[in-house]
């Protein structure tokens, strides 16, 4: 608090953080802000990016708000969107936000400034539902064949590259890291396995199949199906 206090600062800049006391973010005359990966306030809480591309979003963003007591919900200072395309991860998403994100930080800074931005309430349309975004837990990972397709694809890519979503296959954790979907109606009970032992492994689900792209087995090194097949013998 007193190292804090020496610098003397006109405002506090705050990125992952989990909860800071008021005596922290209250300090300075301008007070604190905070970078938040959504668009607030949808997906208030730890994980807003992987939430974001596990309920299928088409779009998602950057705020930059004000703290206060609540977690996430300051008022909003600026904001800036950008498409999730179908084909992107939790990752890609990160990757694209780091950089829109510094930006959207460095354009609030020069606006708090100048004294150009007005502070906007966290506020819901009549029509929206609230999503939130929780801490990923193991249980959050594990695959359900049971659900869509889309649901499992989803699923997969919002986990991926890190925790990954991970289903059993003869007992071992099978992390999926890529995979694709095939909208074809399955010839097999979901949760089975179709392959041909050499270039492809699909997981059957509720409505179609999951196209295994990039795989890990417990014990073994991450690598695309193909290798995976080789490497194991599993399907010989």
């Amino acid at each position: 608090m007193e190292q804090l206090k020496a610098l003397k600062a006109d405002l506090q800049i705050c990125v992952a953080f989990r909860m800071l006391p008021e005596l922290v973010w209250n300090m300075p005359p301008m007070g604190t802000i905070n970078l938040h990966g959504s668009l607030l306030p949808q997906y208030r809480g730890a994980a807003p990016i992987n939430w974001a591309v596990i309920n299928g979003e088409k779009e998602t963003g950057v705020t930059t708000f004000k703290l206060k007591h609540e977690i996430d919900t300051g008022d909003i200072l600026l904001q800036e969107r950008f498409p999730i395309h179908e084909t992107d991860t939790a990752g890609t998403v990160h990757d694209t936000m780091m950089h829109i994100g510094a930006a959207l930080l460095l354009k609030t800074v020069k606006g708090l400034a100048n004294n150009s931005l007005k502070e906007t309430p966290q506020l819901l349309s009549a029509n929206e539902t609230l999503h939130h975004a929780p801490k990923i837990f193991t249980e959050t990972c594990e695959v359900d064949p049971g659900q869509t397709t889309d649901a499992v694809y989803n699923l997969i890519r919002g986990l991926s590259p890190y925790p990954a979503a991970f289903i059993f296959l003869k007992e071992k954790k099978l992390k999926i890291y890529r995979a694709g979907k095939i909208n074809t109606k399955p010839t097999a009970a979901a949760g089975e396995f179709l392959t041909d032992g050499k270039s492809y492994l699909h997981l059957v689900c509720s409505d179609g199949v999951i196209d295994l792209l990039e795989i890990q087995l417990e014990g073994k090194k991450r690598m695309p199906v193909e290798d995976f097949l080789e490497d194991t013998g599993l399907y010989k």
